[in-house]
C-alpha cells in the first residue's frame, strides 16, 4: 500500500458559476486536471447536505457515486469551519458569524452548533467509509501568544482543560465512528506548532482519534523544522494538505506581516513548486514512515489564478509521489544466511 493521490481540497475552488456551483460539476473539472480524490468542504451545501449524509448511508453512497462517476474518489469530509466554532474567545465572535448560520452569534451558540457540525461530519464519514476528518480546533487563548502584559499564572493549563473538555466528547463519537479527528496544526488555533500539540494530547489523556493533519506550509511561516516535525509526530499524521509558502523577511516585515495584504507579507502562500519547501524531503519522510493517507492539494496563492494553481497541482503532487521498493537495492549481495560464513567473516574460525 502507498500514499493515495493527487487529491484536491475543494474549498478555495467552490463558487457560483460552473463548472463550480455543483459537487458533480466540480468533480468532472477535477478528474480533467489529473486529480483522483477530493476533499470535501462539510459545510458548503453544494457539495453536501450534512445533515443528509449523517442520517442517510443511501445518500452518502449516491454521492461517492457521483465523485465515482467521474472517477473520483472522495478522500475526506472537512469541518475546518466547525470545528473553529467549537471554541471561539468572545474577541472573535463578531468575525466568526460568518461561519454560522443566522442566529448562532454567540460563543456558546457557535460551540453548540460546531461540536454538533463536527459529529455529524464524524457519523457522515462513517457512512463513506472514511478514515479521518480533517479539522481545526479552535482557540480560546490566541489573543495571548505574544503578551503583554504577561499572561496570568495557570491562564495555559487552564485553557488546555478547556479546550480538551469540549472536543473529548467528539472525539468519543470519532471513535464509535471508526474516524480520527486530523487537526490541522495552524496559527489562530489554540494548536498552531509541536509544543501545543503535545499539550492538548496530554489534556486529552492521548486519545486515539486525536491526530493530525500535516501542512508545511504553516511551518514556513513561522520558521518552524517542518521535516523534523514528521519526525516527531509521524504516528499521528493522517491526512496531508500539499500545499506551498516563502519566507522573505526584510527591513519592515517579518513573521507578523505588518497588517499588509499577503503580497506584501514577509511570509505568504504560493502556489505549488512556487515557493520554499522541500517537497522532495517531505514525501521522502512521510513514505519512510508509512503514510497511506492521500496527499492533497490545498490552493492558496496570491500571485496565480485558481485555475492555473490546479493545474499545476495534480502533476505537481504525482510527480513527487513514492512507490517504495519492494525489495532493497543491494538484495543482490546478500542471500541465504550461512552462520559459518559469518563467523569466518568475524574471525570466529
Amino acid at each position: 500500500m502507498t500514499m493515495k493521490g493527487p487529491g484536491i481540497f475543494l474549498a478555495q475552488f467552490m463558487g457560483d458559476s460552473a463548472p463550480f456551483d455543483r459537487f458533480d460539476t466540480i468533480c468532472r473539472w477535477a478528474a480533467d486536471l489529473g486529480y483522483v480524490g477530493v476533499q470535501v468542504p462539510s459545510w458548503d451545501a453544494r457539495c453536501i447536505d450534512l445533515k443528509q449524509a449523517a442520517s442517510s448511508k443511501a445518500y452518502c453512497d449516491e454521492l461517492a457515486g457521483t465523485a465515482a462517476d467521474c472517477g473520483l474518489q472522495i478522500s475526506e469530509l472537512s469541518t475546518h469551519l466547525q470545528g473553529q466554532l467549537v471554541a471561539v474567545h468572545p474577541a472573535y465572535a463578531e468575525m466568526f458569524k460568518a461561519f454560522a448560520p443566522a442566529g448562532v452569534t454567540t460563543p456558546k451558540q457557535m460551540q453548540d452548533w460546531g461540536t454538533e457540525q463536527v459529529k455529524l461530519c464524524l457519523t457522515a464519514s462513517k457512512h463513506l467509509g472514511l478514515k479521518a476528518m480533517p479539522t481545526f480546533p479552535g482557540a480560546l487563548m490566541w489573543h495571548t501568544v505574544y503578551p503583554w502584559p504577561q499572561r496570568p499564572a495557570g491562564l495555559v493549563e487552564e485553557g488546555f482543560k478547556e479546550l480538551a473538555r469540549r472536543w473529548k466528547p467528539i472525539l468519543d463519537h470519532a471513535e464509535s465512528c471508526g474516524v480520527d479527528c486530523a487537526f490541522e496544526v495552524h496559527p489562530g488555533e489554540d494548536i498552531f506548532d509541536g509544543a501545543t500539540w503535545e499539550a492538548f494530547l496530554a489534556h486529552v489523556d492521548d486519545h486515539r482519534r486525536a491526530c493530525l493533519l500535516y501542512d508545511p506550509s504553516h511551518f514556513v511561516l513561522q520558521q518552524l523544522d517542518y521535516l523534523e516535525y514528521i519526525e516527531l509526530y509521524h504516528e499521528r499524521i493522517r491526512c496531508f494538505h500539499v500545499k506551498d509558502a516563502e519566507f522573505r523577511p526584510n527591513g519592515r516585515v517579518g513573521v507578523y506581516g505588518g497588517y499588509l495584504p499577503w503580497k506584501d507579507r514577509a511570509g505568504r502562500f504560493r502556489s505549488l513548486g512556487d515557493g520554499d519547501v522541500d517537497f522532495t524531503g517531505i514525501f521522502t519522510l512521510l513514505t519512510k514512515h508509512g503514510y497511506l493517507g492521500w496527499a492533497t492539494l490545498e490552493w492558496e496563492c496570491c500571485f496565480k489564478d485558481s485555475q492555473q494553481g490546479a493545474e499545476e497541482g495534480a502533476p505537481f503532487i504525482a510527480q513527487h509521489m513514492i512507490t517504495p521498493p519492494a525489495k532493497a537495492f543491494d538484495d543482490f549481495a546478500g542471500g541465504k544466511v550461512d552462520l559459518k560464513s559469518v563467523r569466518r567473516v568475524l574471525g570466529m574460525e
